[in-house]
């Protein structure tokens, strides 16, 4: 060793760390905290929502006043906390949670890496991402505060809208370089840096996953960033990219506009954020798989389908953006192209959920804390997923387009499918995180609360949304037709609080065991992929020789072997 090594400082260990698996912790907990900030906001707007013009209880009266004057949530709030909840827990949660989390800490021990091929690159993704939710949420210090133009950022209302939608433009621009930043670096890994004999087919579905969310990041970023840009100097330099001629804004033409399409900005938003869906839901399914095939003790049925189907989906996403704006005045013929690569694109989703369900059949499956989040991640997917096919043909779109059935649709992919998925992900791999345990009692206690309470908030949506209910009303009961079914909201918002009540249990439980649970062996799941054969935690470097694979990652119930499992890195 050299005599001029010295230990790394506090601070370069574990806040500047060059470490994946401090930077995918990193990723991990502060995700779970914007999570929870976003979770806030969206119980702020259910009491408006169940209780139209009544003061918040308990917290009402320490808001500002241009929130809630008297307690009482105004219009304008409601809107703003609609779009930050909708940016912080897209951009600020589920994604860093799914991508920057897991594919920073498990993506190089399944492959059999010492680190991420850039370290420094893979820093700079994780205090970029910080950064930019600091932009974001200082945009409450703003003048008239934060955003108030959806998630969606749509024109022209995003070009005139007050100075936070400046700071929260600027913060998107944060959020995407980090996912560009964090997307080349898993590239470059997983095809430079596998472990020899770890062929692209003996790669964990896991890892396959993370590979196609990196090529969606990679090429749908870049424009989405160029559209932010473009508004940004709409805003600022007085450009009208998204401005159109003859704008008027309260009876006074705007001497700016001119020329520019509020349908561009749709266009480049929605060609990012429908793979953007992709990018919330296939790392879920790659955790999906890897608790299945342990839990199950058997290999999975259909890889090469399923790894096949990734990769399609990955391809197709590119092609179904405009089923998002067929209320956008666009030609027949155009819509009938989007319809069809929309129903082209379920075929493989259900080819991959079809695939997790047969792989259940035979198995002697484990019923511990993650097979559970596993096998609930398989019907609300499927619920999710089928409710979306109505809204890809434009004949039923035309209804149900803008109603809470859209927003039930999208929930059910996003955290019935994807969150409860991670869930899992994080109680599978704490023994790898930590050395340690969650407690497997609070772990099933908080599964079932969170399934009833989930289904609670999120199924009676549809029922809203088919009875014509639109989505983004500040008061429901505005219209008529809604208050028939006003009662929902009531029960919708209950479940949301208790929702966020049983989410107590999971913070607690993950603190609580970091430093309290059970110690664990190495390997306590019994399993065969590469990241459980280096110590738990890992130590810096990850292996202590570099492993050779010998096999695919689901070899379990081997006929003649003595044990149900066979790890990739054992010689015989």
């Amino acid at each position: 060793m050299n005599s001029t090594h010295h230990e790394p400082t506090f601070v370069q260990r574990y806040i500047f760390s060059l470490d994946h698996k401090v930077i995918g912790l990193q990723y991990m907990i502060t995700s779970m905290i914007f999570l929870l900030v976003g979770f806030s906001f969206m119980l702020i707007m259910r009491w408006q929502l169940a209780f139209p013009g009544h003061p918040i209880p308990v917290i009402g009266h320490w808001l500002p006043g241009w929130i809630a004057p008297g307690g009482v949530l105004v219009p304008d709030a409601y809107n703003m906390l609609g779009a930050m909840h909708g940016t912080i827990m897209i951009f600020l949660g589920v994604v860093p949670l799914g991508v920057g989390a897991f594919g920073n800490y498990v993506l190089p021990l399944q492959i059999g890496a010492p680190d991420m091929a850039f370290p420094r690159l893979n820093m700079m993704s994780y205090w970029v991402y910080f950064m930019g939710g600091i932009v974001m949420l200082g945009s409450f210090l703003c003048p008239g505060g934060p955003a108030q133009s959806g998630w969606t950022s749509y024109a022209p209302l995003s070009v005139i809208a007050g100075s936070g939608q400046t700071v929260w433009i600027i913060g998107m621009i944060f959020l995407i370089t980090s996912s560009l930043f964090g997307s080349i670096n898993f590239l470059v890994t997983a095809i430079n840096m596998r472990a020899p004999g770890l062929t692209w087919f003996r790669l964990p579905v896991f890892v396959w996953a993370q590979v196609v969310t990196a090529i969606l990041l990679l090429i749908a970023f870049p424009v989405l960033e160029a559209g932010s840009i473009l508004q940004l100097l709409d805003r600022v330099a007085g450009t009208s990219f998204f401005i159109p001629a003859g704008l008027i804004i309260d009876g006074v033409p705007m001497t700016r506009a001119g020329g520019g399409s509020v349908l561009l900005w749709q266009h480049l938003f929605w060609f990012l954020a429908h793979p953007e869906v992709y990018v919330l839901i296939l790392p879920a399914m790659g955790i999906v798989a890897e608790i299945l095939a342990n839990g199950t003790r058997k290999p999975l049925f259909g890889y090469k389908e399923i790894v096949g189907s990734m990769i399609f989906i990955g391809l197709l996403s590119f092609f179904v953006w405009a089923h998002h704006m067929f209320l956008s005045g666009m030609k027949s013929s155009l819509a009938k192209g989007f319809t069809t690569t929309t129903m082209i694109i379920s075929v493989p989703s259900v080819a991959i959920l079809t695939c997790l369900i047969l792989s259940l059949m035979g198995g002697s499956i484990r019923y511990r804390s993650p097979m559970l989040y596993a096998l609930g991640f398989l019907p609300m997917f499927g619920i999710g997923g089928l409710t979306g096919l109505p809204l890809g043909f434009t004949v039923t779109d035309i209804y149900l387009h803008d109603t809470y059935y859209v927003i039930g649709h999208f929930h059910y992919v996003v955290v019935t499918g994807s969150l409860i998925a991670l869930m899992g992900g994080v109680v599978y791999w704490f023994p790898k995180f930590y050395g340690r345990r969650m407690n497997e009692c609070w772990n099933k206690i908080h599964f079932w609360l969170t399934i009833i309470f989930m289904n609670g908030i999120f199924f009676p949506m549809f029922i809203q949304g088919i009875a014509g209910v639109q989505r983004r009303l500040y008061d429901p009961t505005i219209q008529l037709h809604n208050v028939i079914v006003q009662p929902t909201n009531i029960f919708m918002s209950a479940s949301a609080l208790c929702l966020m009540l049983t989410q107590s249990i999971f913070v607690v439980n993950f603190f609580y065991s970091m430093f309290k649970g059970e110690k664990t062996e190495e390997n306590p799941w019994q399993a065969t992929t590469l990241e459980w054969a280096c110590p738990s935690p890992p130590p810096h470097g990850n292996f202590t020789s570099l492993p050779t694979v010998y096999r695919g990652p689901y070899e379990y119930s081997v006929p003649g072997r003595s044990t149900d499992w066979w790890p990739q890195n054992a010689s015989n």
